[in-house]
């Protein structure tokens, strides 16, 4: 199994209505070396300037990103080749990140390499630690930019702490 941890930065709430703007994806090993980053040009005429600003891109940057089709048809390869058996896709806010990889996925592929579920990591860090309040963000070691492929390795890094800190059996 490859548990893939994924970041997406958008310009709105939701696919379809708004766009991905960028992603970065990360296989969860002791390196972090082997990654992925997307940037991808908007869908729609719709987008938020705040949400945006997020990412760090003016809308103007976006519309020369690449064909969505391209980038996606680019990360299913990338996950064909780099990774071995079943993926596990992991992120910090599944409800938001996996809501767009899945759709954009579905939309311009037919399918969803990633199969039909996905797992929050602060869930995750919630139930090891029994309390419903607790953060993993201390485990990061690299700063939260904002940058997908920036934010997934600081919350891979703090997957693999999990993994040592409570001695989680974790098959890769």
């Amino acid at each position: 199994m490859s548990y893939i941890m994924v970041d997406v930065e958008a310009d709105g709430p939701i696919p379809g209505d708004y766009s991905m703007i960028s992603f970065g994806a990360v296989v969860v090993e002791s390196d972090l070396k082997r990654t992925f980053y997307g940037q991808l040009r908007p869908i729609s005429n719709k987008w938020l300037p705040e949400a945006l600003a997020v990412s760090g891109h003016t809308r103007q940057d976006t519309l020369a990103f690449e064909e969505p089709c391209v980038v996606m048809q680019g990360f299913a390869d990338w996950l064909a080749v780099e990774n071995v058996g079943r993926l596990q896709f992991v992120s910090d806010n599944n409800g938001f990140d996996w809501q767009f990889i899945n759709w954009y996925f579905h939309h311009f592929l037919g399918h969803n390499p990633f199969g039909f579920s996905s797992t929050n990591l602060g869930s995750l860090y919630k139930g090891l630690s029994k309390d419903m309040f607790k953060t993993f963000k201390h485990l990061r070691k690299t700063r939260h930019t904002h940058h997908p492929v920036d934010d997934a390795r600081g919350n891979a890094e703090a997957f693999l702490a999990m993994k040592k800190e409570f001695q989680l059996v974790v098959r890769f």
